[in-house]
């Protein structure tokens, strides 16, 4: 792909936006427990049942919750503002967090874990859309809104190398519960600290047209190719996460499992840093399906991967091929999706991820029950291949509307709503 690295802003110049560490700080520190959740569960609840199938099903539980209730936690804070949704949303998932545990610890029946893990997961704060509805604010019609993209996604990244590291290290070497408490207490303090940080967020116009914007997300049929894109990724992240799990502990030595996912997430970071820093100029939505295409390839080899080196080097790349997709599919919002409706565009998409990763931690919790060590990565291989399908498929939906029509159905831009 031709580019040039000169004629867009770069990281520079967007951390210098007045009033941009304000949010920046404490949204960084409300989406740390997030990268923690899955792996937390999954450790849990495979120590006190002895069953990657059950701790793979607890899991997924919360993910589908949160994938189901994101998008309604988003249009809440499009309309009413992102403090009313925030600290009722934390006060919940502490207590949902809390009871999980607990429920974990007393070798609850399944049942009842999956009656905590439904609202552990419908309370997850939402501060990653809600941290790009702040910037969206701050760079309305500026060139850097596509910088923000890239480093939101780099930030998002970032989040999934430390948080399993200390996951993994809290539940190893401390107590198998200790990282869903953790996660708990950080998902308090974190997202308490970003609500009180009240003039950054988007102001609120309580009018009648902006109610019509805000339903109209899915209206939009690109955004619902995103979203099957977006699944697939979620596939990758929940198929690596029971997968190295299991793989680790085979081989008796558990503690790596952080080490290798944090390699594989490393990887998507790092990627992830270059990927924004360039001004491409072909295409986002050729950018898109190259990018998965590259991701499906190569992780449709992580199954015939038997050891420490193979299974490092192919997360690696793995991670190097999802920020590319990641940020070119949130930079295709802003071009795709009305302004009035983008946070709850971006809640779809991260709900997508989460649900694409119940799904892929349920199903390679079963294989690895059933078959042999490693069928677990056969659930990344299938879900990116799915998904590259729809997008050659469905690649021409992803074609930007013009910037000076009005979107049908009454979507327009008559009044604004500092919302984003």
């Amino acid at each position: 792909m031709a580019s040039t690295v000169t004629s867009r802003p770069g990281y520079g110049q967007l951390l210098r936006t007045r009033g941009a560490w304000t949010f920046l700080l404490p949204g960084f520190a409300a989406r740390q427990p997030f990268a923690m959740l899955t792996i937390s569960i999954v450790l849990l609840v495979q120590h006190t049942t002895g069953s990657y199938g059950a701790a793979g099903a607890a899991a997924a539980v919360t993910g589908v919750s949160m994938a189901l209730f994101a998008p309604y936690s988003g249009r809440l804070a499009d309309r009413y503002g992102q403090r009313a949704v925030l600290i009722p949303g934390v006060l919940l998932h502490t207590v949902s967090g809390l009871t999980l545990t607990a429920l974990a610890l007393s070798h609850a029946p399944l049942w009842a874990l999956f009656a905590a893990a439904v609202p552990t997961g419908a309370s997850v704060p939402q501060v990653g859309p809600m941290v790009r509805a702040r910037w969206g604010v701050k760079l309305q019609g500026s060139p850097l809104m596509t910088t923000a993209a890239a480093f939101e996604s780099v930030t998002d990244e970032l989040t999934f190398v430390f948080g399993p590291l200390l996951a993994t290290a809290l539940c190893t070497a401390v107590d198998p519960a200790a990282g869903l408490l953790t996660e708990s207490a950080l998902t308090l303090l974190g997202g308490l600290l970003f609500a009180t940080q009240k003039s950054t967020q988007p102001l609120v116009t309580l009018d009648e047209h902006a109610r019509v914007e805000h339903g109209s997300a899915l209206r939009v049929p690109g955004v619902r190719v995103l979203i099957v894109a977006f699944l697939g990724i979620g596939s990758v992240f929940g198929g690596m996460q029971v997968s190295l799990a299991a793989f680790t502990e085979s081989i008796g030595e558990p503690g790596l499992n952080g080490v290798l996912y944090g390699v594989f997430a490393a990887g998507n970071m790092l990627s992830g840093i270059v990927f924004g820093a360039v001004a491409w100029k072909t295409a986002p939505q050729r950018r898109l399906v190259v990018g998965y295409g590259a991701l499906a390839l190569v992780a449709s080899g992580l199954w015939a991967a038997h050891s420490v080196l193979a299974l490092a080097g192919l997360g690696l790349l793995v991670g190097m091929c999802i920020a590319p997709a990641l940020i070119t599919g949130y930079t295709l919002v802003e071009s795709l999706v009305p302004t009035g409706a983008r946070t709850e565009a971006f809640t779809w998409l991260t709900g997508a991820v989460a649900l694409g990763q119940a799904a892929a931690v349920t199903a390679a919790g079963q294989l690895e029950d059933r078959f042999w060590t490693g069928a677990g990565f056969l659930v990344p291989m299938v879900g990116t291949l799915l998904a590259m399908a729809t997008l050659l498929a469905l690649r021409s939906r992803l074609t930007t509307r013009p910037r000076t029509r009005t979107v049908a159905r009454g979507v327009g831009h008559r009044v604004p709503v500092a919302v984003d």
